[in-house]
């Protein structure tokens, strides 16, 4: 076994899937489809902090670039016809303003392989074939409910998949960029293409969340709709801790 496979499956997949177990063991009925809200909600909270420390880094930064943006926009005119040129000089002055175009990355980085071993957990599903990543203190759950709200969470579910769609779009919306602006060599052209980019993937992305989630059991679809409810209330409580930031990022 590799060194990222051993990290995936030990520090990452199989915690979750233990979490995900205990909890349906815990529930009344072990249902599967609250124990997937639940888990959830508790991996959201855990990855709250870096967060929000990418919110409040973003939002330092666009401030620096707002003191810096007629310094830019000079580069621009004196090296219209160079865009080398425009690039060294931008970077300078963003490294003297203390700006760090690819700051708020790394709680990215940490998020998205929790995320991905998330889905990997509530796609395997609990059954005899995955009970062999149970830790020796958890129990193998009996008489498992695999039904939530009178859905199957084995089978496609068309209506978690709109709602999921919905909800997607919701979040999106909220979270469009509006600091083209401000990011290095940003024009109004290119600023324009971005936010028509943003424009598209508003409706296209959800639209695809809706096809995927046909092609996938329900519990996929369930863990879809109620990360994407609880990145929207991060949203709206983010917006008001820091009014002026432009939210946190939809993963």
């Amino acid at each position: 076994m590799n060194p990222f496979t051993f990290v995936y499956l030990e520090l990452l997949f199989r915690p979750l899937y233990n979490l995900l177990v205990g909890i349906t063991n815990f529930l009344p009925n072990h249902n599967v489809g609250l124990a997937i809200i639940l888990v959830t909600a508790i991996v959201r909270v855990i990855l709250l902090p870096p967060t929000i420390h990418q919110a409040k880094q973003s939002q330092r930064n666009q401030q620096k670039m707002k003191a810096v943006q007629k310094d830019i926009n000079k580069i621009k005119k004196q090296h219209q016809n160079d865009r080398t040129k425009q690039a060294e000089e931008t970077m300078k002055i963003y490294k003297q303003a203390g700006i760090n175009p690819a700051a708020g990355c790394l709680p990215l980085l940490i998020q998205l392989p929790i995320l991905i071993a998330l889905y990997r957990v509530f796609l395997v599903g609990l059954g005899p074939d995955s009970y062999d990543s149970l830790y020796s203190f958890v129990s193998i759950p009996e008489n498992v409910s695999q039904v939530f709200l009178g859905l199957s969470m084995t089978e496609p579910s068309l209506l978690l998949g709109v709602i999921a769609g919905a909800s997607q779009f919701v979040l999106m919306k909220l979270s469009m960029a509006t600091t083209t602006a401000t990011m290095p060599g940003a024009n109004e052209s290119s600023a324009q293409m971005m936010a028509s980019m943003q424009k598209n993937m508003m409706y296209f992305f959800p639209v695809m969340t809706v096809f995927i989630a046909l092609q996938l059991p329900a519990a996929l679809a369930l863990y879809w709709v109620a990360s994407t409810v609880f990145a929207i209330i991060q949203q709206r409580v983010m917006k008001k801790i820091l009014p002026q930031s432009q939210g946190l990022p939809a993963i």
